[in-house]
C-alpha cells in the first residue's frame, strides 16, 4: 500500500452496526469505505468487484458456516487484500485456523473505536507480519505485548501452516511443494518453531502446539475398506 487512503470493506448482517462502523470510518482521513455486505456470499463478490485494501469480516453471518472457506475465497480474488476479523467469537482454535488461512488480524467487538482503527492501519505492515490480536479474555493475547506466558501466541502465519503440516507426518520436502517454499525455509521454519515453543523435537512441537489448541490432532484418514 501506499500513502493513499486505506480502502475498506465492511461486512456484517448487523446492518445498523454496520453502518455505524461504515460512518465512523468515513470520518478518519485515510479511510475510504468502498463497499458493505451483510453475508458472506455478498462479501466475497463485492471483494472481487472493488478490490479493496483491508477487509473487516464479522465471521458470523448468513451464509458463512466456513469462515476458513470464505477468508481463502475472498484471498483468491483479492491476493492482496488484508483481512481483519471482527467478532465476539474468540475461541483459540477458530482463531488459529483463520490467521493459517491468511487473515492478517483480529478485533473482538468489546474492543475500543482506537483499537480497531490501529488494527486496520497495521495492514500496511509487512504481508508476513505476525498477526495482531485484540481479545478480552486473555486467551489470546497480543503478539509480543502479552504477559510473556505462551511464545506460540507470537507464531506467524506461516509458522501455523508449517506445523499444521508437521502434524500430518509430512516431510520437510512435502511441506515445502505444498506451500511452495523451498526446503531450507521450511527447516528456518522449523528452527523458530522450536524456539518460540520451546520443543526439541518435530513429535515435542506438535504435542504442545495441540495442548495449546494451535493445530487440531491429525486424524489419518480410513479406507472404506477398514471402515466397513
Amino acid at each position: 500500500m501506499t500513502d493513499r487512503r486505506i480502502r475498506i470493506l465492511v461486512a456484517d448482517d448487523h446492518t445498523l452496526l454496520r453502518e455505524a462502523v461504515c460512518e465512523m470510518l468515513g470520518t478518519e482521513d485515510d479511510f475510504e469505505v468502498v463497499a458493505q455486505a451483510g453475508d458472506a456470499v455478498s462479501a466475497v463478490r463485492l471483494v472481487a468487484e472493488h478490490r479493496p485494501d483491508v477487509a473487516l469480516l464479522d465471521i458470523r453471518m448468513p451464509h458463512n458456516d466456513d469462515p476458513v472457506a470464505t477468508v481463502r475465497r475472498m484471498l483468491q480474488y483479492c491476493p492482496r487484500l488484508r483481512i481483519v476479523i471482527v467478532s465476539t467469537d474468540d475461541h483459540p482454535l477458530l482463531v488459529r485456523q483463520l490467521v493459517a488461512s491468511g487473515v492478517c488480524g483480529y478485533v473482538h467487538k468489546s474492543a475500543s473505536w482506537q483499537t480497531m482503527t490501529a488494527a486496520v492501519r497495521q495492514t500496511r505492515g509487512p504481508e508476513q507480519a505476525v498477526v495482531t490480536l485484540s481479545l478480552p479474555t486473555g486467551r489470546a493475547a497480543d503478539p509480543g505485548t502479552g504477559d510473556g506466558t505462551a511464545d506460540e501466541r507470537r507464531l506467524s502465519a506461516r509458522e501455523i501452516e508449517v506445523l499444521t503440516l508437521v502434524a500430518a507426518a509430512l516431510s520437510n520436502r512435502q511441506i515445502g511443494a505444498r506451500l511452495g517454499i523451498t526446503e531450507g525455509t521450511v527447516k528456518r521454519h522449523l528452527r523458530n518453531l522450536f524456539d518460540k515453543l520451546g520443543a526439541v523435537s518435530r513429535i515435542d512441537a506438535v504435542n504442545k502446539a495441540v495442548a495449546t489448541g494451535l493445530v487440531r490432532p491429525h486424524q489419518p484418514q480410513r479406507s472404506q475398506r477398514s471402515a466397513a
